[in-house]
C-alpha cells in the first residue's frame, strides 16, 4: 500500500471514529402524546404489566420490556402485583417498522462517502480500493467536485401503553410514544421510549410533548409541540 493510500485508510478511520462518538453522544428524541382521566394514587395501588397483543404473551422479549415499565411504575410509587390480582393493567405494546430510504446530497463530494471511491458512507461497507489505489481509471476523488448524494434507512419506532382498571376495565390512561432513527433495534429503542413516556408522568391529557434523553447523564428535555 502506497503512503497516499495508507493516510487515506487512516482518514477513513478517524472518520469513522467520530461518526461513532456523535452517534454514542446524540440524544434520544422521542414524539410522546397521552391521554389520561384521574388515575389513582399510588399509595396502595398494585398494578401488573400484561401483553396488549396477544402473539407477545409468555414471550421472553416481552418479559424483559415488560420490566422497563414495571420499573417505571414502582418509582411512581406503585406495587406491583400478578394480573389476577393487581388493581391496574399496564397494557404494553411495542415495535418498529421495516424503514424507509432518505437521500441526503452535500455540495462537494466526498471521496470517503462516494459509491465510486468504495465506501458507501452510511451503508456501513468496509472502506477499500477497487482496481488499485484510485479505484476506476485515472480519476482522481480527492479533486473532483460536484455534488454528493448518499442514502441511508430511518425506521419508526413506537410503544402503546395502556392502563385499566381490573374490576371493570375503565380506561385511566392512553399513551403512545413514537421515534424515527436510524437503528431497529428494540433492544436499544424499547427502553428509551419507556423513558420518555414516563417522563413528567401522566403529564398533560391531550398534550404532545418532543421528549430529548441525553445518553450519558439521562438528562431529559421536553418541548411542546403545536
Amino acid at each position: 500500500m502506497t503512503s497516499l493510500a495508507k493516510r487515506a485508510a487512516r482518514s477513513i478511520a478517524a472518520s469513522l471514529l467520530l461518526v461513532g462518538v456523535a452517534a454514542c453522544t446524540t440524544p434520544f428524541q422521542a414524539d410522546v402524546s397521552r391521554f389520561a382521566t384521574q388515575l389513582p394514587a399510588p399509595q396502595g395501588k398494585t398494578f401488573a404489566v400484561v401483553a396488549d397483543d396477544p402473539d407477545l404473551v409468555g414471550g421472553l422479549e416481552f418479559a424483559q420490556y415488560a420490566r422497563y415499565v414495571g420499573a417505571e411504575m414502582a418509582d411512581l410509587g406503585y406495587t406491583e402485583a400478578t394480573p389476577e390480582t393487581a388493581d391496574l393493567l399496564v397494557k404494553f405494546d411495542y415495535g418498529v417498522n421495516d424503514g424507509r430510504e432518505k437521500i441526503r446530497s452535500f455540495g462537494a463530494r466526498d471521496p470517503f462517502f462516494d459509491p465510486w471511491y468504495g465506501y458507501g458512507g452510511f451503508g456501513g461497507r468496509s472502506a477499500y480500493y477497487r482496481g488499485g489505489p484510485w479505484g476506476f481509471g485515472w480519476q482522481d476523488p480527492f479533486f473532483n467536485s460536484g455534488p454528493n448524494i448518499t442514502s441511508y434507512t430511518v425506521y419508526t419506532s413506537g410503544i402503546d401503553l395502556k392502563i385499566e382498571r381490573r374490576a371493570d376495565g375503565q380506561r385511566l390512561f392512553e399513551g403512545k410514544a413514537e421515534a424515527v432513527s436510524r437503528s431497529d433495534r428494540l433492544p436499544y429503542l424499547v427502553p428509551n421510549l419507556v423513558e420518555a413516556m414516563f417522563v413528567d408522568f401522566p403529564g398533560n391529557s391531550g398534550e404532545t410533548l418532543r421528549i430529548s434523553i441525553a445518553p450519558e447523564d439521562r438528562n431529559t428535555k421536553v418541548r411542546r409541540i403545536d
